[in-house]
């Protein structure tokens, strides 16, 4: 019994290595066909096809160097397509590459960084405003093969992703985070939209909101609320000066009460500053403390 039941666990070790060793292979196979740089086999037909087109070029040299040979420029690569298959290596150039005619075709794909403005998008954000928001999108091809086999358009397909985000990203925000946060919401957009445009060889470089529009009648009780904010605070201003004035010209008092005289200096400081103006006011002191006995008398 122990020894068939060794020999079962043995037989299963080894179905499962097999097991899995098969999986493995069809993981590879599957891949290997999924790989767009792989032509693969073209067939007999397709190798006939390619016999014959060589033989026809070699018939027609030199002139049938003006069709096979192509010249692209720095900022650009070429995508090959052989029979429908795109050809092993990729994407071609800088410079001179050759081409089979009547079997191949090719594709120019720049590489430059493209700029674009994404269209006013109208959004309601987390606080109900509607605001009008547009932005500028810079990006670039980074895998020429990849811009052309897994995407019809790249070009149109970023600007719609760059749309579509701009609208979602807002859509989250408070209105006052979306005035005060435009650096962070563009560097959020940028990572969202450098995932979503990876699978098409796109990378985006750069996200920049321009304008945020406001509607007027929020413009008029934003305005109207800064104003009120700005008085409010001209108040209290005012109010703490009066305060500490108040608190000196009490402190002043108990010096002049201290020392009668101070009054009296205090009295021909002020005739002098009034004579520097050259005026025609008239001003005579008078002293208190001689109306003081004037009342003193009256009431007796």
């Amino acid at each position: 019994m122990a020894s068939s039941t060794g020999e079962k666990q043995v037989s299963s070790q080894k179905y499962g290595r097999f097991g899995n060793e098969n999986l493995i292979m069809s993981s590879r196979g599957a891949n290997d066909d999924s790989n767009p740089r792989d032509g693969g086999d073209v067939g007999c037909c397709g190798y006939i096809l390619r016999f014959l087109s060589l033989v026809v070029i070699a018939l027609t040299f030199p002139f049938s160097l003006c069709l096979c040979i192509k010249v692209v420029q720095e900022y650009e690569r070429a995508v090959i397509f052989r029979l429908g298959r795109l050809i092993a290596g990729g994407a071609k150039g800088p410079g001179l590459f050759f081409i089979i005619p009547c079997i191949d075709s090719y594709t120019k794909v720049d590489i430059r960084t493209v700029s674009f403005d994404v269209p006013p998008q109208e959004v309601l954000t987390k606080d109900s405003v509607t605001v009008a928001v547009d932005a500028v999108v810079y990006y670039r091809v980074q895998n020429a093969t990849m811009s052309i086999t897994n995407v019809e358009d790249s070009n149109r397909s970023t600007r719609l992703l760059a749309a579509t985000t701009l609208r979602n990203v807002l859509g989250t925000k408070n209105l006052s985070e979306i005035l005060s946060e435009r650096e962070t919401i563009s560097h959020y957009m940028q990572s969202s939209l450098d995932e979503g445009t990876d699978p098409w060889g796109v990378k985006c470089e750069r996200v920049e909101i321009k304008d945020v529009r406001l509607p007027v009648q929020l413009q008029r009780a934003m305005a109207a609320e800064a104003e009120a904010a700005r008085e409010a605070r001209a108040k209290v201003i005012a109010a703490e000066g009066e305060q500490k004035a108040s608190r000196s010209l009490k402190e002043a008092a108990e010096v002049l009460t201290e020392a009668p005289a101070a009054l009296q200096l205090r009295y021909l400081q002020t005739l002098n500053t009034i004579s520097a103006e050259k005026n025609s006011t008239i001003i005579f002191p008078l002293p208190i403390d001689l109306l003081q006995s004037f009342m003193s008398r009256k009431e007796s």
